[in-house]
C-alpha cells in the first residue's frame, strides 16, 4: 500500500506561476502537532499575561489600602493619646474626691494594673509589618484605657457611696441650738435639782427663753415618740439614726407626731415649763449609742448664748 500524500496548490495573486506542494502524511500530522503546541503555548502566555496584570492591581490596590489604613491607624492613635491625657486628668480629679469621701488613696500598683503593659511580641511565623505592629499597639492602648476607665468608674462609685452616707451622716448630727435663749445650766455629771434639792445627773443643757418661742429640730430624724413624761412634762424624742437621739422637755405645745420624718430647723414645739420647772425653758439632751452626751458638743459656738 503506497503511503498517502498531500497536494498544496499555491495559487499567487495576478499573472504568477501556481505551484504544487506535496507533503506527506507525516509532514501534515507534524505540522498540525507544532500549530497545536503554538496555540497552547499563546494561550498559556496571554493567561500568564492576564493574571500578572490582575496581581499587579490587586497589589496596587492593597498598597492604597494600607496607606489608608496606616494613616486612619495613626489618627486613631493621636486620638487616643488625647483620650489617655483626658482619662489622667480626671484620675487626678478622682483622688481629690476620694480625699473628700474620706477614702483612701487608689494603691499605684493598682493603678499600673489599670493601666497595663506592653504588647505581646509577634510570633516566630507572623509577619510583624509595620500595619501590623501599629494595629498592635492601638488594640493594646484600647484595652488599656477600658480597664482604666472601669478602675475609675468603680473609684467613683465607692466615691459617690462613702458622699452619700457622709452627706446623710452630717443630716443626721444635731448642729443647731434648737431654741433662741440663754444656757441657765449645763451638762453634767451630777447636780442639785433645783426643786428636788437632791443630787442628781443633769444630761443635758437648760436653755431659758420666753414662753411659747418656738423650738426647732436639730437635725433631720424620725420623730421616736411623743407625750407626757413624769418630771419632764410635754416631752419628744427623734431619733436621727447613726445611733443619735435627741430630747426635748418642758414643751407646752408638741407640733409633731409620732413617726413623722423632720428635717433641720423645722419647727417641732413650743418653749413651756410643764413638768417640774421653776420657769419656761427647755431641757435639751443629746444621746449617742444610748449615753447621754453633752449637747453644746454639737453646737455652733456662737448660737450658745451664756449670758
Amino acid at each position: 500500500m503506497s503511503k498517502r500524500r498531500w497536494t498544496i496548490l499555491l495559487v499567487p495573486q495576478g499573472s504568477g506561476q501556481s505551484r504544487a506542494v506535496e507533503l506527506s502524511w507525516g509532514a501534515v500530522k507534524l505540522a498540525g502537532a507544532v500549530a497545536v503546541v503554538l496555540a497552547v503555548a499563546a494561550v498559556l502566555l496571554g493567561s500568564a499575561t492576564m493574571s500578572r496584570r490582575v496581581d499587579l492591581s490587586r497589589a496596587a490596590r492593597l498598597e492604597d489600602e494600607n496607606t489608608r489604613l496606616a494613616q486612619e491607624l495613626g489618627e486613631l492613635h493621636a486620638r487616643l493619646t488625647t483620650l489617655s491625657d483626658t482619662i489622667a486628668r480626671i484620675s487626678k480629679r478622682d483622688g481629690k474626691i476620694r480625699l473628700l469621701a474620706n477614702l483612701e488613696p487608689i494603691d499605684p500598683q493598682v493603678q499600673a494594673a489599670g493601666i497595663g503593659g506592653p504588647a505581646a511580641p509577634p510570633s516566630p511565623g507572623s509577619l510583624a509589618t509595620p500595619l501590623l505592629r501599629k494595629a498592635a499597639d492601638v488594640r493594646v492602648d484600647v484595652n488599656a484605657l477600658i480597664r482604666r476607665a472601669d478602675l475609675l468608674a468603680s473609684s467613683f462609685s465607692a466615691a459617690e457611696d462613702s458622699l452619700a452616707a457622709h452627706s446623710n451622716r452630717l443630716a443626721a448630727t444635731p448642729s443647731i441650738l434648737p431654741t433662741q435663749g440663754w444656757l441657765s445650766s449645763a451638762f453634767s455629771a451630777m447636780r442639785e435639782h433645783p426643786i428636788l434639792h437632791v443630787a442628781r445627773p443633769h444630761e443635758g443643757i437648760d436653755v431659758s427663753a420666753p414662753m411659747g418661742t418656738p423650738i426647732e429640730a436639730p437635725a433631720a430624724g424620725v420623730v421616736r415618740s411623743t407625750g407626757w413624761e413624769a418630771g419632764y412634762g410635754n416631752t419628744i424624742e427623734i431619733d436621727h439614726g447613726f445611733g443619735i437621739v435627741t430630747r426635748f422637755a418642758h414643751t407646752s405645745r408638741i407640733l409633731v407626731h409620732q413617726g413623722e420624718h423632720v428635717q433641720r430647723g423645722q419647727r417641732i414645739a413650743l418653749v413651756g415649763n410643764t413638768g417640774l420647772t421653776t420657769g419656761p425653758h427647755l431641757h435639751y439632751e443629746v444621746h449617742v449609742n444610748g449615753k447621754p452626751v453633752d449637747p453644746l458638743r454639737y453646737v455652733m459656738p456662737e448660737g450658745v448664748v451664756t449670758d
